[in-house]
């Protein structure tokens, strides 16, 4: 089954940045939709950015557009999610989630594979 590991999070100052990288062990994941969520304590799951499985689609939350991009790098089976402009609301454990041939969804549900997620905190 597809495996996926987030890293690259940890603690930054308010208006720093961070980049997470997420590792995909998937025969198919040049065909997989990527994307990123994140979790707050006490609070539910909510969508960050999700890229479709042929690159060309990109999707945001209203309150990361313009401070996050989210890519892809197949050769390397990688996803990535820049954070720039790092505000304390931010503070999250941040998964990313994968769809064979999936487009660029906010929906947690339409993804089938979780990671285990990677710890962000930003300080004021």
């Amino acid at each position: 089954q597809v495996q996926l590991v987030e890293s690259g999070g940890g603690l930054v100052q308010a208006g720093g940045s961070l980049r997470l990288s997420c590792a995909a062990s998937s025969r198919t994941f040049s065909s997989d939709a990527m994307g990123w969520f994140r979790q707050a304590p006490g609070k539910e799951r909510e969508f960050v950015a999700a890229l479709s499985w042929t690159g060309r689609t990109t999707n945001y939350a209203d309150s990361v557009k313009g401070r996050f991009t989210i890519s892809r790098d197949n050769a390397k089976s990688t996803v990535y999610l820049q954070m720039n402009n790092l505000k304390p609301e931010d503070t999250a454990v941040y998964s990313c989630a994968a769809r064979f041939r999936g487009d660029a969804s906010s929906r947690a549900g339409n993804y089938d594979f979780w990671g285990q997620g990677t710890q962000v905190t930003v300080s004021s």
